[in-house]
């Protein structure tokens, strides 16, 4: 917070003079007239009485040059011969001829002050005495004239300038001298160079010098070119005969302002005037001369405003000065660099703010109408007046200009300020800045109505700066200029410029190509703007409030809104891929379908609610469905989102916003705007409507929905950059789950407590409804997950499921895969194990560590499988860190008969009964009986089991018939080996050459009664593996073989490369010897084998899988 400065206030150090203070002295008295100097009627004695004049005068620099050189001319030592002034009306030109005229016409009578001492010090000596002709031309009238007094103090009604200069020169000898006959009376044209020199000459006979002053002259010229235009080139002769001969006389001096206080007469013809007079002017004279400076100007005010007791010792302001100062380097790093030089030019300056008064001279002297030096005393003569009884501030600056605290209306000397910037006298338009001071002025107390730092008005004062600063038009107050304004009374930084920063948002006449000079840092921090200018015309902000409030109807709002919620896609996006079904802004709670799938809603603005209080909107959703006694069964399946109060009236602004943006473009249309402004029009509607989006974004914050005990409620959600729908999702009082339960959770004494006591079966249709119906359970995404858990729950064995098809037959299943369609069948019903009646079983559910406690030693009985599924058996399955039991279903013994039947056809189970081994074929009738034994799947005999070394019993010479090996085969193996078995060895030995058939054998193959017909051979030529490092040697024939099992892509590999080997192979016989093995733990079925042969046969009719 900023402290409050313990600098006294500027009036506290100086003090203004009485007749300012109550008022006496009016403002019009800092308007000089030379012509009221010249005839000393006593109207205006602060500029007609010496003593009075030269005790407020203020001899500046360029003054006392002027002075300096004029008394020079007229004393004979020096070639400059005239001067002219080149200020314009109020820039103390006038008040500079009457101090010329002052100390030229009677010198020896001129008051002891120090203003004379000043000036004759600079001289160098006493003034010279002379003639003083003032030629007054703005009191000359075109018709009558003007009155002249004469050197004896004769007054004369004359007209031409001429006339004027001769009678107060030299009387009626004047006008006689310069008239073609020698009559006391005026010439109509202008005498030429020859008489004005006799004429300039005159006073010189009395032992005086020559003084002419010429003021106002444009204004003269103008009006008399205008009224008769052929005079035109006379008057401006006459400038040139006057000007040379003030040349060729000595002790003659001549000073001329030529410029017209009126800037009407400053149109293309007068300005044509001035340049041909100027022209003449310049061919001679020195360059041209400004009385005051801007340097000057603290000092002129000072001596002005101020009591000669209280600005006598400057030394008193440097303690004020060096505390402002430093309050001011506390905001300017520049200030506090040069704070030594900084100093000297506020003590130079004080009371006054060196950069306001500046801002005056080189700023507001442009305007047309405001007088330099004569408008910059006025104005302060009117703020100093009236702040000077409330203002705290220790200087003098755009403070000031502020009416006393309270009041909303201007000052009065900030009001003819606005006046001064309302005209332009060159187009003669109006830009009225009042309304706009004021308005402007209103949004700067609001802003420090919300700022504590600040304790001495600165954003009006920032106002005020800001508007002197952007004048004229198109001006503008760099950041820095602005904040040495306001910073004398020791602002808090921060606060400072987050006021600014405030006002720009609020300002309906900020120039928006400035505001947007701001620069934005790493940190996304936006600074101040690097200049500030105040614009006439309303800027887009201004228009666009307008329009916010007279143009955008209450009702259009409505409808964008409901239309920008309706495309917000982050409401709704991802809820239908999670498998919500969803409704955006749906009308009535018929919309909503009381189906037992998940509902999403997003609902409009009637629904808003706040935490902990659903709307009635938002309840009636939830709790009806076509009507209000049609009430929603399915509540748990059914979640709402709807906007918080809060939430929706920002959002409402933000759509109010971006449809006024809308409105101000609709306003330009057609309009002329500069390529900035109408960028910024777009980048503010499309940040506009971006904002929308975010508003609505955040409105959307409560969730409504049942909660564990079935009671509607509303809780807020904290929104972020994830879909709306993720965010309710993951959050837990939403109790969404959208994975698969717990199989185990559904079953009876589980925690979703889904089973009614004495209950074994339940149809499909009501489990999976609870979920939507019952809020103590989970509200699931999708009714699929809770059908993966049933069917889970069946291929587990936790329940049966069971179908009653149309002909009231009975479909099961139990520990297998369970069919979609039938998944999905109304009519399912799961039924507990213990009380479930198998219709069938599935044999791959007999093999060996398929069902827990079926298998308790290698072989098994076909009776044991008839008591195991005899009904009331249970078995103690092991779980993770427990034991279970599970209860075994019955099924009928023909039913278990017909299952061990498939199982052994297809090569699931081994079935031996007596001499009989049945394994991947059928079984034949009797065979399969309650003594039956049932083993694993057999081994496979390996090829090298076949070879006389390893039955020798079943060799003889080197032969061998197929049931010798089959009968040693199953000693060695304790049972009787199935004839697929065997069968299936020797296809492999005969097909790798380990075997071949005898000539004398008969055809393979053969079934197993044939077997000891058929007599195989040990194969000749083939290559076979020796016992040297596994490398094949080659046989007696020359011929070696490679031998490897490959995969399908192996194979592919091997196509690849047979070029290169047929290449390689160049002069041998090279053969390739296929054979294709097709098996697994289970057997496969004929159709596979059918396929693959089909495929085979196009290679070669001797690839055949058999």
């Amino acid at each position: 917070m900023a402290q409050r400065t313990a600098l006294k206030p500027w009036h506290e150090v100086v003090e203004l003079r009485d007749d300012l203070k109550t008022g006496e002295l009016s403002l019009s008295i800092f308007a000089a007239d030379l012509y009221d100097v010249v005839m000393q009627k006593g109207l205006r004695p602060v500029y007609e009485d010496p003593a009075e004049f030269f005790a407020l005068t203020y001899p500046t620099y360029n003054l006392r040059e002027l002075v300096k050189d004029v008394c020079l001319r007229l004393a004979g030592r020096t070639d400059k011969a005239y001067r002219k002034i080149s200020v314009n009306y109020g820039g103390g030109k006038t008040h500079s001829l009457v101090t010329l005229w002052h100390l030229a016409h009677a010198p020896e009578t001129l008051p002891d002050l120090p203003a004379v001492r000043e000036f004759e010090a600079h001289i160098g000596f006493k003034p010279p005495r002379a003639r003083v002709a003032a030629l007054c031309f703005d009191k000359i009238d075109l018709e009558k004239g003007i009155e002249t007094p004469g050197p004896d103090g004769a007054l004369r009604m004359l007209k031409h300038p001429w006339s004027v200069l001769a009678y107060q020169l030299a009387g009626a000898d004047g006008l006689r001298l310069i008239h073609a006959d020698g009559n006391d009376e005026e010439r109509e044209t202008p005498p030429a160079e020859p008489l004005l020199v006799e004429l300039l000459s005159k006073p010189q006979e009395e032992g005086l010098s020559t003084l002419v002053l010429l003021d106002e002259a444009l204004m003269y010229l103008r009006g008399q070119v205008e009224v008769s235009p052929g005079t035109r080139g006379g008057l401006v002769n006459f400038f040139q005969y006057l000007t040379q001969a003030v040349v060729k006389v000595a002790r003659c001096s001549m000073v001329a302002s030529l410029l017209a206080s009126d800037p009407r007469k400053h149109d293309d013809l007068g300005n044509q005037i001035y340049r041909e007079v100027s022209e003449v002017f310049g061919r001679q004279t020195e360059e041209d001369i400004s009385p005051v400076s801007k340097d000057d100007v603290a000092e002129v005010l000072r001596r002005r405003f101020f009591k000669p007791d209280s600005i006598r010792d400057p030394s008193v302001f440097r303690p004020h000065v060096t505390s402002v100062v430093g309050n001011i380097a506390l905001l300017d790093e520049q200030t506090q660099k040069a704070r030594p030089s900084a100093e000297e030019r506020f003590l130079g300056s004080y009371p006054f703010h060196p950069d306001l008064t500046e801002a005056f001279y080189t700023r507001w002297t442009q305007l047309d109408g405001f007088q330099r030096t004569r408008g910059i005393l006025r104005t302060f003569a009117m703020a100093l007046r009236d702040s000077e009884k409330w203002d705290t501030s220790p200087l003098i600056g755009s403070n000031v200009f502020l009416n006393e605290p309270g009041r909303s209306d201007l000052s009065e000397s900030a009001n003819e300020l606005a006046s001064f910037a309302s005209v332009d006298t060159g187009t003669g338009s109006h830009q009225e800045w009042r309304p706009i001071l004021e308005g402007e002025l209103a949004k700067a107390r609001t802003v420090q109505s919300e700022m504590t730092g600040l304790q001495h008005r600165e954003v009006e004062q920032a106002v005020v700066s800001v508007f002197l600063g952007s004048q004229p038009i198109g001006q503008k107050t760099q950041t820095q200029e602005l904040m040495m304004l306001v910073a004398p009374t020791k602002p808090d930084k921060i606060e400072l410029e987050r006021s600014l920063h405030r006002w720009t948002e609020l300002s309906w006449f900020l120039d928006e190509v400035e505001i947007g000079t701001a620069e934005t840092s790493q940190d996304g921090a936006r600074g101040l703007p690097k200049s500030w200018r105040l614009g006439n015309r309303p800027n887009l902000r201004q228009m666009h409030d307008d329009a916010c409030v007279n143009r955008v109807l209450p009702g259009r709002v409505e409808t964008e809104l409901l239309e920008h919620i309706r495309r917000h896609r982050s409401l709704t996006s991802g809820a239908s891929a999670a498998g919500a079904r969803v409704h955006n802004l749906p009308d009535r709670p018929r919309d909503i379908s009381d189906d037992g799938d998940f509902h999403y809603a997003v609902l409009g603005p009637n629904a808003a609610s706040e935490s902990g209080k659903p709307s009635a909107e938002a309840r009636r959703f939830i709790n009806e469905t076509t009507a209000p006694d049609r009430p929603r069964v399915n509540r748990n399946a059914i979640v709402l989102a709807v906007p918080s109060r809060d939430g929706l009236d920002l959002a409402r602004d933000r759509v109010r916003e971006h449809l006024g943006w809308l409105e101000v473009r609709e306003l330009l249309k057609g309009q002329p705007i500069d390529p900035i402004r109408e960028q910024m029009l777009v980048n503010e509607t499309a940040s506009a409507e971006r904002r929308i989006a975010d508003a609505v974004s955040q409105a959307y914050s409560v969730v409504v929905t049942v909660n564990e005990s079935n009671e509607i409620q509303a809780f807020r959600i904290a929104v972020d950059n994830d879909p709306l729908f993720l965010t309710i999702k993951a959050d837990r009082r939403s109790r969404i789950q959208e994975t698969s339960i717990s199989s185990e959770a559904m079953l009876p004494g589980g925690p979703y407590d889904l089973w009614r006591d004495g209950e074994d079966s339940r149809q499909v249709k009501d489990l999976v409804g609870s979920f939507a119906q019952f809020a103590k359970l989970p509200k699931m995404l999708h009714q699929k997950e809770i059908l993966d858990t049933v069917a889970q729950g069946i291929r587990e064995g936790i329940w049966v499921g069971q179908l009653m098809r149309p002909d009231r037959t009975v479909k099961t299943v139990w520990r297998t895969a369970i069919e979609e369609q039938v998944l999905r069948d109304p009519a399912l019903e799961v039924f507990l194990p213990e009380s479930a009646t198998l219709s069938d079983i599935d044999p791959a559910l007999l093999g060996p560590e398929s069902l827990p406690g079926l298998w308790p030693t290698d072989e098994i009985t076909v009776q044991d499988v008839i008591s195991y599924f005899a009904g009331g058996h249970s078995v103690v399955v092991p779980k993770e860190g427990y034991e279970d039991t599970a209860f075994i279903p019955k099924c009928d013994s023909r039913a278990v008969e017909e299952a061990i039947a498939d199982a052994v056809e297809r090569g699931l189970v081994w079935l031996t009964n007596g001499p009989a081994s049945i394994f991947g074929e059928t079984v034949p009738t009797g065979i399969l009986n309650s003594s039956a034994t049932l083993n694993a799947p057999p081994a496979p005999v390996a090829v090298t089991e076949l070879t006389e070394a390893a039955i020798p019993n079943a060799w003889k010479g080197g032969r061998a018939n197929v049931f010798a090996i089959v009968t040693a085969l199953s000693a060695q193996r304790g049972k009787p080996l199935p004839w697929v078995v065997v069968q299936s060895a020797i296809n492999s030995g005969i097909n790798t050459r380990w075997i071949e058939l005898a000539p004398d054998s008969q055809p393979w193959p053969c079934d197993f009664a044939n077997a000891q017909h058929v007599v195989v051979q040990a194969a000749t030529g083939s290559g076979i593996l020796d016992s040297r490092g596994g490398q094949y040697a080659p046989d007696r024939l020359g011929t070696i073989t490679a031998e490897a099992t490959l995969e399908a892509n192996g194979v592919q590999d091997l196509a690849d490369k047979i070029p290169g080997i047929a290449m390689a192979a160049v002069g041998h016989q090279l053969r390739f010897n296929i054979q294709i093995e097709l098996g697994g733990e289970n057997p496969p079925s004929p159709s596979i084998v059918e396929a693959i042969n089909s495929l085979l046969a196009e290679v070669s009719e001797d690839l055949k899988l058999q």
